[in-house]
């Protein structure tokens, strides 16, 4: 067995966790091998938080069929749910074939002949220091869904659900459900609501006439755009497959995470 690790190198106690499995794997006879040879490994270790994760993704789906223990070394953790203490009973499970995967789905976003896989979300915004609303035209390959009068449009996942969407008034969707959230940044119309739609639907995105914006993917790739340029978004074929903590469930991540039901006064 092969495994590569990828972590947090400006957070103090991911160099320390790093430092400590590779001390553990040496232990177990497994051989890891730099991440820029990710190809070769069948399994990988995340160690930070959930945006060293959505970083990571990039490199992990170059490989299919590669397992994914996301260790918690950050803040909220939402997608790195392996707490530090559960990394090692967890893999010690995983050799014995005790092994729960949740995969995730991704979105495919075409930019200019560009194809990037999606984690999270895609933003559609402003430009910076602008005060002019968007107008951002959305629709199908047979039908319009919306033109949304806004400062902006968050595109998401499932697993995007809980993140910037969330914050800007989005449903939370379980991660197991075929969906495409669209969340809208400060609409002008108060009529206009966050939408979940089909997985299975083809989206084309595109500014009003003489618009200028912003897109940015997954927090980290960020790219100009204009009403000249065609943005389509459909479900990827790449999953990400994650390995989970014994006794892990999801309602239990919302309440921990989120506070979620708890009185807060």
């Amino acid at each position: 067995m092969i495994g590569t690790i990828i972590y947090n190198e400006d957070k103090n106690l991911a160099v320390k966790l790093n430092e400590e499995y590779l001390k553990f794997f040496s232990e177990k006879k497994i051989e890891i091998v730099p991440n820029v040879e990710i190809e070769k490994a069948d399994f990988v270790v995340v160690i930070g938080g959930d945006g060293t994760l959505l970083r990571a993704s990039k490199k992990i789906i170059k490989k299919k069929e590669i397992d994914v223990f996301a260790v918690n070394a950050g803040a909220l953790g939402f997608l790195t749910e392996i707490q530090m203490e559960e990394f090692k009973p967890t893999f010690e499970n995983y050799l014995l074939g005790k092994r729960k995967i949740e995969e995730r789905d991704l979105l495919e976003i075409s930019f200019n002949e560009e194809k990037i896989d999606v984690l999270n979300e895609i933003v559609i915004s402003k430009e910076k220091a602008s005060s002019k609303i968007l107008n951002i035209c959305v629709n199908t390959e047979k039908s319009i869904i919306c033109s949304y009068k806004a400062d902006g449009l968050i595109v998401a996942t499932p697993t995007g659900s809980t993140a910037y969407s969330l914050s800007a008034g989005g449903p939370i969707v379980m991660p197991g459900i075929k969906a495409i959230v669209l969340t809208p940044l400060a609409p002008h119309n108060l009529t206009t609501r966050p939408i979940i739609l089909s997985g299975d639907e083809k989206l084309i995105l595109s500014l009003n006439e003489n618009q200028k914006g912003c897109l940015i993917i997954d927090g980290e790739i960020e790219k100009e755009i204009s009403s000249e340029d065609k943005i389509s978004i459909k479900y990827s074929k790449k999953k990400i497959r994650l390995v989970l903590p014994e006794g892990r469930d999801y309602y239990g991540i919302l309440r921990d995470k989120l506070k979620w039901g708890d009185n807060l006064c």
